[in-house]
């Protein structure tokens, strides 16, 4: 593990995988993500020497070496573990995939198929990223956006809706191949970043994550 290139240690909250929300006992809701982006930005910032949290939902991916997991499953999960730690925190990478919505009710007890028809009436899951847009002051706060289309307007849009520094965004890729990725920052800059890795992705989103916050006025000299 180097130690941190501006010689401060920061704490970083990196959000990783996808969610899960129940049915029933055996069947959820839940979508494609891996958790690799997010594994892949705890590495990288542990790496260099910051104290990093990495909550992620469910992932058959080794936790990098110097990070601190806790395992979460729901969208409601992930909002009460990112928020024990959000007050001491100076950056927070929001990389997991959370699930829009969930069942409004759950069954417990396994629902039998050959019965009356199905009819799953949804509840909308809080938006994590923006309540913490909301009371984010000086910490980096950063997001994702995967679209189908009219990525750099619908990235952007994104960033001011939820008060982010800057903004990650793709079209649909799940696990390690490379791709084409955008960041956009507040100014509305885009920097291309063409036929990339996740790995080498990764190292570009700590940058961007320690200019932030090394050049804020909480560690002016």
């Amino acid at each position: 593990m180097n130690p941190p290139r501006a010689g401060r240690r920061l704490k970083i909250i990196v959000t990783a995988g996808p969610t899960r929300e129940k049915l029933d006992p055996v069947r959820f809701i839940s979508n494609y993500s891996t958790g690799t982006m997010g594994y892949e930005i705890a590495r990288e910032a542990a790496g260099r020497g910051h104290s990093v949290i990495l909550v992620s939902g469910p992932a058959s991916l080794p936790v990098p070496k110097g990070v601190r997991a806790v395992a979460v499953e729901s969208a409601l999960d992930m909002k009460r573990a990112i928020l024990k730690d959000f007050g001491s925190a100076d950056a927070v990478v929001m990389a997991a995939a959370v699930c829009d919505w969930r069942p409004a009710r759950l069954s417990r007890k396994k629902i039998k198929k050959g019965r009356d028809a199905l009819s799953l009436k949804l509840a909308e899951n809080p938006d994590i990223l923006s309540g913490l847009g909301r009371r984010k002051g000086s910490k980096a706060l950063v997001g994702f956006a995967l679209e189908t289309e009219g990525l750099v307007r619908n990235a952007s849009s994104k960033m001011k809706e939820k008060n982010l520094d800057f903004i990650v965004a793709n079209r649909p890729l799940f696990g390690n191949q490379k791709s084409d990725f955008l960041i956009i920052d507040r100014s509305g800059r885009v920097s291309k970043y063409p036929g990339h890795s996740k790995e080498k992705l990764a190292g570009h989103i700590i940058d961007k994550v320690e200019a932030l916050c090394y050049s804020s006025a909480k560690y002016e000299k």
